[in-house]
Parts: C-alpha cells; sequence; structure tokens
C-alpha cells in the first residue's frame, strides 16, 4: 500500500490542545526550549546520582551485581510503566502544573536515599524517582514540541541535551561531594530539586496559556499519516527493537562502567567517575546532533547511522587499553546518543495527535529496556564476570540493519 501524507481538516474539538505540529508561521520559543531543558538537566542530575553512587551503596549495604540491578530495575519500571498512562490521559486533558507535581516525587526519592536505612527502603526510594520522571519527560516532551516553532527535531534535541548533561555532571557531582562526605550530603542536592520545581511552575504558566490556541490552530494543519494499520504497527515493533539495542547497550556503560574500568584497570572510584562523566558527557553532546541533523536529511538517515554505525567501536572496546576504551566510549556516546530525538520524532510524525501517548511510550519503554538491561547484565556480571558482559552487548548495534524497513514516510511527505 502506498504511503503518502496529506492535510486533513479537524474540528478544534479533535485535538483539545497543541499536541502536534506548531501552526505554520509561529517562531520558535527559545527560552520555554531553555526552561524545560534546565529542568530536564537538573532531573536527570538529580536520577544519575542513583547511577553514580552504586560503588559507594555497594559497599555500605553489601550489595551484589543483581542486587545494583534491581535497584535499576526498580526506578526504570516506575518509570517506564507510568509514562504511557501519563501520555495517554494528557493527550486528553492538559495537565500543565503537573510538571512541577512529578518533580515533588523526585525530590521525595532523593531526601530518602540519603537516609535509606536498608536495601528495601532504597528500592522505594529509587521507585519515587522512577515516578518523578514518569510525570516529567511525557510532559515535557510536548511542551518541547509546542515550542518548536516547527522544527521538531531541533526542539527535541535541546529538551535531550539538557537530560543528558544533567546526567553527565550526577557522577562528576558525585566524585566530588558525595564521595568525600558520605552517602547524606546526597540530601544537599534537594536543593537541585527546589531550583526545578519553580522553573517548572514558570513553564506551566506558559503551557496553560498557550495549549488551548495553539491546539486550535494545530488541529487545523494536522499532518495526517495514511498508513495501514500493519505498516504502523510494523514500524513501531522495528523502534521498539532500536530502542532494545540502543537501551540494552547504554545500561551496560552508564551501570556498569565503573565496575569495568576498576576491575580491568585498576583505577581509584573517583578516576572511574570521572571517566563515567565523559562518557555521559558525550551522550549529552550527541543528543544534540541527531534532531537538527534530522530535519535536514531525513531521521531515517539518522537511525541508520547512529545505531548501526557504533557498531565497529562496540567490538572493539572489550580489546582496548584504558586510554583506548576512554576513546572509544567517547565516540559510542557520541554516535548513539543521536538516535533517540530522530526515533522520538518518527514516531510522533507516524501517529500525528498522539504526542504525549507517543512521548510516554518510548520513554517509558526506553526506561524499561535500561532496567531490564541492568538486572540481566548484573546477573551475567556475577555469573560470568564484568568483561564478559561487555563482550556480549557489543553485538547489539548489528540490529541497525532493522532500520531498513522503516516506511520513507518523510520521502512522501516531501514528495
Amino acid at each position: 500500500m502506498q504511503t503518502r501524507v496529506e492535510s486533513a481538516p479537524l474540528s478544534p474539538s479533535a485535538i483539545p490542545f497543541s499536541s502536534d505540529p506548531s501552526p505554520p508561521g509561529e517562531s520558535t520559543e527559545y527560552a520555554v526550549l531553555g526552561g524545560i531543558s534546565f529542568a530536564h538537566m537538573l532531573n536527570d542530575m538529580i536520577q544519575s546520582l542513583i547511577l553514580a553512587i552504586y560503588p559507594i551503596l555497594k559497599h555500605d549495604f553489601q550489595l551484589n551485581f543483581a542486587q545494583i540491578g534491581l535497584i535499576t530495575l526498580t526506578y526504570q519500571l516506575t518509570a517506564s510503566l507510568l509514562q504511557p498512562l501519563v501520555g495517554m490521559v494528557t493527550d486528553r486533558r492538559p495537565m500543565p502544573y503537573s510538571l512541577p507535581v512529578g518533580m515533588g516525587f523526585t525530590l521525595c526519592g532523593l531526601l530518602l536515599l540519603a537516609t535509606a536505612p536498608n536495601f528495601p527502603v532504597l528500592l522505594v526510594a529509587a521507585a519515587l524517582v522512577g515516578t518523578g520522571s514518569s510525570v516529567f519527560h511525557p510532559e515535557s516532551s510536548r511542551v518541547a514540541r509546542m515550542a518548536s516553532g516547527g522544527q521538531h527535531g531541533l526542539a527535541q534535541s535541546l529538551f535531550q541535551v539538557g537530560g543528558n548533561t544533567g546526567s553527565s555532571l550526577g557522577p562528576l557531582l558525585a566524585a566530588w561531594i558525595i564521595v568525600p562526605h558520605g552517602r547524606g550530603s546526597v540530601a544537599w542536592f534537594s536543593l537541585a530539586a527546589l531550583l526545578a520545581i519553580v522553573v517548572l511552575l514558570q513553564v506551566g504558566r506558559w503551557y496553560s496559556h498557550h495549549h488551548i490556541t495553539r491546539g486550535k490552530s494545530a488541529a487545523r494543519h494536522l499532518a495526517v499519516v495514511t498508513l495501514s494499520r500493519n505498516q504502523i504497527i510494523g514500524a513501531l515493533a522495528i523502534l521498539g527493537l532500536l530502542i532494545f539495542s540502543k537501551y540494552f547497550y547504554l545500561a551496560s556503560l552508564s551501570s556498569y562502567y565503573t565496575f569495568y574500568l576498576i576491575h580491568k584497570f585498576g583505577v581509584s572510584v573517583q578516576s572511574a567517575q570521572v571517566h563515567l562523566f565523559v562518557f555521559l558527557f558525550a551522550v549529552a553532546a550527541g543528543s544534540l546532533i541527531g534532531g537538527p541533523v534530522g530535519d535536514r536529511i531525513g531521521r531515517k538517515w539518522v537511525i541508520w547511522v547512529s545505531i548501526l554505525g557504533v557498531a565497529p567501536f562496540t567490538l572493539l572496546l572489550p580489546h582496548a587499553n584504558l586510554l583506548w576504551t576512554g576513546v572509544l566510549t567517547v565516540i559510542i556516546g557520541l554516535v548513539l546518543a543521536s538516535a533517540f530525538s530522530a526515533i522520538l520524532v518518527y514516531a510522533q510524525e507516524l501517529i500525528p495527535g498522539r504526542v504525549g501517548m507517543i512521548s510516554g511510550l518510548f520513554f517509558g519503554f526506553a526506561f524499561g529496556m535500561g532496567g531490564i538491561g541492568a538486572a540481566v547484565l548484573g546477573g551475567l556480571a556475577d555469573t560470568h564476570g564484568i568483561e564478559f558482559v561487555y563482550r556480549l552487548c557489543a553485538y547489539l548495534p548489528l540490529m541497525g540493519l532493522i532500520t531498513v524497513f522503516l516506511p520513507d514516510i518523510e520521502k512522501r511527505a516531501h514528495a
């Protein structure tokens, strides 16, 4: 069946608020994008502290790798299971001030993490942080699209770079603050959560003022992708497999990179956390590339290069010395991170008018794959050793070959 994209008139009631492209002629709201990206940075910086202090938690509570993976699984599953539900609800009913509420959950989880007396309470803290993430990501992704002025890839990349920058700062701040002063110093990061709440209150005010008028205008210009049901399901399945390969591999680095460096090269905890920061900073930089490049050359090309193109470097990594391990992880972070913005915007254009549901589904699935990956790889590390994990995961990016089966919706849209 031929794929085509056409403009379909819709009544304002069909879309209760702006959940799809900004109406033609509207400018990009860089102040709003900056605010939501900054809040994303603070949110993900707080969340990355969980990963960054794993060596401390392992020592304090005498945890094995499987228990470390269970912490990540608890956090990721809480986030992943709730995100699509939040997106579906907010597609139908706007909740502009849900963003600061979500950050409130993160704040509670952070304080509990600093004071947890045992492993079960650590899991509750991780669950609260995951709940905050599940509320934050779908709605903030919608705000980024509303403020994009039509540059959807750029807006998602700016939003993503905030989160990835925050993720990269977590290990560095952990090395500077938490390692010297102990787990209780995690509580100081509650100030960052409070700052994020203040910023998100302002974003929520803008969102509240703009969603009705933009929704009516967007409804009149909504692009409809006329694919068959099977084509849409098939494309979503392919995107899901690509997310699986990307986030399973990233779980091996974000959760266990410090342990890998300590085990294989004998580096200190602080040195390993600095290496983790460098990798996560490369991820942040890479996330800024995929969206605007996808706006120019097409998102399918970005997905091709970012997933499959990283395979030679992942295959080399288990055999590299410390210097080349650092170099290769930077390249891997830069290239692999460019995929998510392109995948997300491609999916949003595949099913117009369901930005919240798609954002929640893909953020949630990404978090879920990261959590399951952390748990599975933790078990493998306990059984076969941490180096085995990196030799096995090296083959995951080869799944990028299935990108060839994605429909060329952008090509047809511009035909």
